[in-house]
């Protein structure tokens, strides 16, 4: 009979200890998992850029444009290498999402015009950095790497004008006096017996920031070397816009030995396409 009183009682005093450890659980103890310390201490990702794709490089052109920057599509008598001339040739790229580009080259009677154009849509896997901040960041590598001179002060003849003997060989000629007619030195300024006149680059056609084109931009003006031979003048605008960064290259090399191609003309093209291609990829 004992054994099966004390049966009971061994019952009774475990369920008491069972209920002692779910009402400590109930007034507040945490589970050994709980994650509930860990709240809000996650670090949010970085925005994301404003641009997921990007617009077809080849079609991004109209015909205008390419008539204005290579004239020698209009002399083209065979309609169907007109067509071709104006589809261009498009980059080898394996995600046109984020990188697309495409190239025109057209010969013409004076000269051979080049024009390409690069898209790349930035995405930052650091989420630290925003998409616009890496894009930001690859920008202002290429706007540095590309080595501007200091802005020229407004005023013809100013002390602080570019004196083209100080630059390197290829910028010293692409802004030098030859291709348009305010780039030479003041003629009421004589240079020394036996020394040569200073040339002069006008603060409108240097290699400089822009900034009345998208979020950052810049362009730069160079010229090949040398005198017996047409020189190829290349001008380059770089924009960034959130997170797409674009590159236009405008390139030139007249037929004729000696010519120079009018810089001020090339800059005022290539400035005008880039304009649109920001347009393009706001509207």
């Amino acid at each position: 009979m004992q054994r099966k009183a004390y049966v009971p009682g061994a019952a009774v005093l475990l369920a008491a200890l069972l209920a002692g450890c779910t009402g400590a659980s109930d007034e507040g103890g945490s589970p050994a998992d709980s994650k509930g310390g860990d709240t809000g201490t996650t670090t949010a990702a970085a925005q994301p850029g404003k641009y997921r794709t990007l617009p077809e490089a080849c079609g991004a052109v109209d015909h205008d444009t390419l008539d204005a920057l290579l004239p020698g599509v209009e002399q083209l008598t065979d309609p169907a290498q007109q067509e071709k001339a104006y589809q261009g040739a498009a980059a080898l790229t394996y995600d046109t999402d984020r990188r697309d580009g495409c190239t025109w080259k057209v010969e013409s009677a004076s000269a051979t015009d080049r024009l390409s154009i690069d898209f790349e849509r930035v995405v930052s896997y650091d989420n630290a950095v925003s998409d616009d901040g890496k894009a930001e960041e690859l920008y202002t590598t290429r706007e540095t790497a590309a080595d501007l001179p200091e802005p020229v002060a407004s005023g013809t003849g100013s002390p602080s004008s570019t004196d083209d003997s100080t630059a390197t060989p290829s910028r010293a000629a692409g802004k030098g006096g030859d291709d348009a007619g305010d780039d030479g030195a003041d003629a009421s300024d004589p240079a020394p017996s036996g020394s040569p006149s200073p040339t002069r680059t006008p603060a409108a056609v240097q290699p400089r920031v822009l900034d009345d084109l998208a979020d950052q931009a810049f362009l730069d003006d160079t010229l090949g070397t040398g005198s017996s031979a047409a020189r190829q003048r290349t001008v380059t605008v770089v924009f960034r816009t959130s997170n797409v960064i674009v590159t236009i290259e405008y390139a030139e090399q007249p037929t004729a030995s000696g010519s120079t191609p009018n810089s001020e003309e090339m800059q005022d093209r290539a400035r005008k396409l880039a304009a649109k291609l920001a347009g393009r990829l706001d509207g």
